[in-house]
């Protein structure tokens, strides 16, 4: 099968190597890119639990003087195996959506246990933090990424795309959907993809790609991207 992967290089490249290597044709063309933010000093200490809804927000956050066995609860598996490569130990870990990750810190974080610090990017699907705080935590959130659309896609990449249009499409963000969307209008490319299947990390992702016409839609979590193969 032909795969095309819209991730940051980063997030994309074990995925790529993994395909490639199970005898599928995979390309790639990243829509957003991932840029650092500015953001105050923290204090680590006065946390008692950190939550990561993306491997972004651990990429750009300075973790030197974090306690590396401080409950750290992380969205998904990509978020988990960086958090594990940068030493934390006590991580507990959803599957792959922020519905299930808040449902996980009710379980394992009582609101008496202390102050929880929530890393994100700029914009993100669920208002965690808030529903948290709804509930008694004391919940504090900081930005510390933003997700900057794509605007111009290479001629010739995008001219091989046309004469080989991919069987599968991973589109892992609303960001991402958005500026897919506004590349294929923008390159006049909106009606390639009639046989081609969309993956998509959830139906509010998916409803924004609604406008292009796809073979069928699956939702799937963060970790199933080779499981889906088989259901196609």
């Amino acid at each position: 099968m032909h795969i095309l992967f819209t991730r940051p290089l980063d997030d994309s490249k074990d995925l790529i190597l993994k395909f490639n290597d199970l005898g599928h044709k995979v390309s790639y063309m990243p829509v957003v890119e991932i840029q650092r933010i500015e953001h105050e000093n923290i204090n680590f200490k006065d946390y008692k639990a950190l939550i990561f809804t993306s491997a972004n927000s651990l990429k750009f956050l300075n973790t030197r003087e974090v306690d590396k066995n401080i409950y750290c609860f992380c969205v998904g598996i990509a978020t988990e195996k960086k958090a594990l490569s940068l030493g934390f130990q006590n991580i507990i870990t959803a599957d792959g959506n922020v519905r299930n990750l808040k449902e996980i810190i009710l379980r394992n974080f009582n609101s008496s246990d202390g102050k929880i610090l929530y890393i994100s990017g700029e914009i993100i699907s669920k208002d965690l933090d808030k529903e948290l705080k709804s509930l008694g935590y004391d919940v504090k959130r900081i930005v510390n990424y933003s997700a900057k659309p794509i605007k111009n896609i290479d001629e010739k990449f995008l001219e091989d795309l046309k004469n080989n249009i991919p069987d599968i499409v991973y589109i892992y963000s609303q960001n991402s959907a958005l500026s897919f969307l506004n590349l294929m209008k923008n390159y006049n490319s909106t009606d390639l993809w009639m046989n081609t299947n969309l993956m998509c990390m959830s139906e509010k992702i998916s409803s924004v790609l609604n406008n292009i016409k796809w073979k069928k839609i699956f939702i799937f979590n963060a970790g199933e991207e080779e499981y889906l193969l088989y259901k196609i």
